[in-house]
């Protein structure tokens, strides 16, 4: 039993399809499992064949099955969700049984692309900055709310701080019959607040207790947020051979479409984690516009504000703070600011 053998795992919520194929693609083996990580390792090493590769989508539900493989020395890979996809979008008939034989082939023929799949760290501080974000979104979508309901009535809020919203509201709403709308929305933001405010404190204490992160803040327009997710989206550093790649593994390089006579480049290709690209925009913005000391970035980041406009400054800038943080972490070094040329106005 020398020849080579192939696994395609396709993950369910309760259930895990199997499909095994030899090296020249015939289906030998085929088995439903439950999704117990430990029933599945504990299959495939009881299996006779000798097992080059299993392959499974990566995902929500396949990070602690991928964990539990690779613990027990089963060579695992997870691909990424579009490669998948776009392969498997051939078959006639869609169904679990034919998604693992489809994974099985791709992971035959080499026809994938892997995705890294997080350390148990990383993961836990993903964990905290997702929910973070999400109490926010849900934080701004009760504000909203609230506005839109008193301006019904002819009321508008304005411009406010945080702390001063609800005070407004009230003021606003003092002789009219809103109270008990306006008391529940009111009650469920200041839950949100203090919630939100409770993981933003976490965020903080932890990156002033990791030398990376404080590191990565010397950064202009990087803070504890922007920090930490860097930290936790990259995860292993040395798992990108050149820092200018991980401009592109956010997305933030031009799509390039060639064929024939045509070559143009299109807008940025969106590929990769959203929250990190949100995120070193959110960054960029500040460093062009908010962050007042002088910088070798940020007179780059100005040179190309005034020849291609604002957004593409922030664009390339986001790229190239994406960059200098991958190359801090290899190095171990510092935020470099650059030796000031004399004949730099002062307005830059």
């Amino acid at each position: 039993m020398s020849q080579r053998h192939y696994i395609g795992l396709d993950v369910s919520a309760r259930t895990v399809n199997l499909c095994i194929v030899d090296h020249d693609g015939q289906v030998v083996h085929e088995r439903k499992l439950s999704s117990d990580p430990e029933e599945i390792a504990q299959h495939i090493l009881s299996l006779r064949f000798p097992i080059v590769r299993v392959g499974l989508e990566a995902g929500m539900l396949s990070q602690h099955i991928y964990g539990r493989l690779a613990e027990a020395g089963i060579p695992v890979v997870c691909v990424e969700t579009r490669h998948m996809k776009a392969a498997l979008a051939a078959q006639l008939n869609k169904t679990d049984r034919h998604d693992a034989r489809g994974i099985a082939q791709m992971m035959r023929v080499g026809l994938f692309k892997p995705v890294h799949v997080k350390t148990p760290n990383s993961q836990r501080l993903r964990t905290i900055l997702t929910a973070r974000q999400l109490l926010r979104n849900k934080l701004q979508d009760v504000e909203n709310e609230i506005r839109g309901l008193i301006r019904n009535f002819g009321y508008h809020l304005g411009k406010v701080t945080a702390r001063d919203f609800e005070p407004r509201v009230r003021e606003l709403i003092a002789d009219t019959a809103l109270h008990a709308v306006a008391d529940a929305l009111l009650l469920a933001r200041r839950s949100l607040r203090e919630q939100f405010g409770r993981l933003d404190d976490m965020l903080v204490r932890l990156a002033k207790h990791d030398e990376v992160t404080r590191r990565f803040m010397t950064v202009p327009g990087v803070g504890p947020l922007v920090a930490l997710t860097f930290r936790a989206t990259v995860d292993v550093p040395s798992r990108f051979t050149r820092s200018r790649t991980v401009g592109a593994h956010f997305g933030l390089t031009p799509r390039k479409q060639q064929s024939g006579e045509v070559d143009r480049n299109g807008r940025i290709s969106r590929w990769g984690d959203e929250m990190m690209r949100s995120l070193l925009y959110e960054a960029a913005q500040v460093l062009l516009t908010r962050v007042k000391r002088w910088s070798a970035l940020k007179a780059w980041g100005a040179q190309i504000s005034r020849r291609r406009g604002n957004k593409k400054a922030i664009i390339a800038l986001a790229r190239k703070i994406a960059v200098i943080l991958h190359r801090m972490w290899i190095d171990g070094s510092e935020f470099d600011w650059g030796k000031r040329p004399e004949t730099a106005a002062s307005s830059v």
